[in-house]
């Protein structure tokens, strides 16, 4: 079993087929891809020794050759370990080092700061698009090396927004499992049928780059390299029936854009990564039409846990469909899904616990971590961290990460109920709730609002609709929230900002 074998079938059988586009240009027909594909895989093979298993990081942007780099390594047997560009060279030599790499492409521009930090492992660094990569085309082309279901495929580090970033496995099985769970019940695709990669290709957005080209769909890049919404809503002219993955935070900025965008050429938009706020979920149906569609994952059961369809946003006459919107949906076929107790039992619906999950999808473990691996998968669960409550019809709502629960005067707090309240306000723009050391309380509530408006408005806002104890002692207005570069809100920084303040007003201030 080896993933790039699709991409053999897709040449064989469909070579004139648009495989790949830039902006608004076919670049590659699929036996075009195939043939650099396995010209590349030959070079990896004979021109620096790989062996299968052996991994290779791909740390670059968004681009047509990161899609065919990718499926090289897979094609020559070896281990793909994406890595966000936007990290820091520091970063960056940390997954060299801890993946153990031999080699690693890069984007112009980013092969001075790795080399900076790189370790003595790493033998050669390539940078894609460049002389040497176009040499390695020339190759002669080799015929696919054969891996086990089990065998690792992707390397998929975490974002490491608390201590180091750790690799979770990803098998060629997981992979083909998540690829097919996306096609069966979030976004069935035809051939010819786009993907519009705005989003990064090392996250989100490039694991379902296999799904399009097992139905021989074709994969673009929009001309920028990355997400600008003008862009997106012009690429959409030139590909009908396109797709996209999103963040929460892009499909915000897709809204309020004022360009035109052809809504009909869209098949559909699937964000994911955090949770969307119901108010932005209204926004985006209002604008876009039945055209959207939520997925809840992790690193470790890639984009495949539980998802809300196309359908299930869109059925305004249901009586429960606001209430709906507020949930990450019902799991997946191919996904056992719970909420747990801290035994691991299964709790009641309407009962808050631990979201565990298991399934093809999931993991194999932590590379070279055996500890967090055994803390993560527990008697065949993938314990997620993240915590949730199932309705009485099987839809998960997710309340929080644990980490980030508020106990305050020994009661729960999920952040995630206030920060839906406070979005009610016109003008608040964006809010994140962390809970405040307290002497008395243990933890106080804490609100920190970009936007317009006063203490004294959101105050009145939370007494309207939750508890007195879940409203926010404290206010602090920003221009902006700290965010990784995957668009997640850092609640980590925000307390670390909160707890320098504290400090600064000293015994007594407030």
């Amino acid at each position: 079993m080896n993933l790039a074998r699709w991409l053999e079938y897709a040449g064989r059988n469909r070579p004139a087929a648009p495989a790949v586009g830039r902006g608004a240009r076919v670049l590659h027909d699929y036996a075009g891809l195939a043939g650099r594909v396995a010209r590349l895989s030959g070079a990896l093979q004979s021109s620096f020794g790989l062996t299968p298993g052996d991994r290779v990081v791909i740390a670059a942007k968004n681009g047509p050759d990161y899609l065919e780099t990718l499926y090289a390594v897979w094609h020559a047997g070896l281990a793909a370990v994406p890595a966000n560009a936007k990290l820091h060279g520091a970063e960056l030599g940390y997954i060299l080092a801890q993946s153990g790499a031999r080699l690693c492409f890069a984007s112009e521009g980013l092969d001075a700061e790795i080399a900076a930090h790189a370790p003595q492992s790493l033998e050669r660094l390539i940078v894609l698009g460049g002389r040497d990569y176009e040499k390695l085309l020339a190759s002669d082309a080799a015929a696919i090396v054969e891996r086990a279901p089990d065998d690792l495929a992707w390397l998929f580090y975490t974002s490491g927004t608390t201590g180091r970033p750790k690799g979770a496995m990803l098998s060629h099985r997981n992979l083909a499992a998540m690829s097919e769970a996306y096609l069966a019940e979030v976004d069935s695709a035809s051939a010819g049928d786009a993907i519009l990669h705005g989003a990064p290709m090392s996250h989100g957005s490039g694991l379902y780059i296999m799904a399009h080209v097992m139905r021989c769909g074709v994969n673009v890049v929009p001309e920028s390299g990355g997400f600008e919404p003008e862009e997106i809503f012009s690429l959409l002219s030139s590909w009908p029936r396109a797709s996209m993955f999103a963040a929460p935070t892009m499909v915000k900025r897709l809204v309020d854009c004022a360009a035109d965008c052809p809504a009909e050429n869209i098949r559909t938009i699937v964000w994911g990564g955090a949770p969307m706020y119901v108010e932005d979920a209204l926004r985006a149906l209002d604008r876009f039409g039945p055209r959207l569609a939520q997925i809840y994952g992790q690193g470790e059961s890639p984009m495949t846990i539980t998802r809300l369809t196309r359908d299930d946003i869109a059925a305004r006459d249901h009586p429960r469909w606001r209430e709906r919107l507020a949930s990450a949906g019902r799991a997946f076929a191919c996904m056992d899904v719970k909420v747990a107790g801290a035994d691991g039992a299964s709790l009641p619906a309407g009962e808050s616990g631990e979201i565990l999950c298991r399934g093809a999808p999931v993991m194999r473990g932590y590379w070279n971590n055996a500890e967090a691996t055994a803390q993560a998968l527990q008697d065949g669960w993938l314990h997620t961290g993240d915590i949730g409550a199932f309705d009485d019809e099987d839809y998960l709502f997710l309340k929080d990460r644990s980490k980030d629960l508020i106990i305050s005067g020994g009661s729960n707090i999920y952040p995630r109920e206030v920060e839906e309240v406070l979005l009610r306000h016109p003008g608040v723009r964006e809010v994140s709730v962390i809970g405040r050391p307290d002497r008395e309380w243990g933890e106080a509530v804490v609100a920190f609002v970009v936007g317009e408006a006063s203490p004294a408005e959101l105050d009145a806002l939370c007494r309207s609709a939750i508890a007195r104890f879940k409203r926010p002692k404290d206010y602090v207005f920003l221009d902006a929230l700290p965010k990784n570069n995957y668009g997640k809100i850092l609640k980590t920084e925000l307390r670390a900002r909160d707890a320098k303040a504290a400090a600064g007003r000293g015994p007594g201030g407030s």
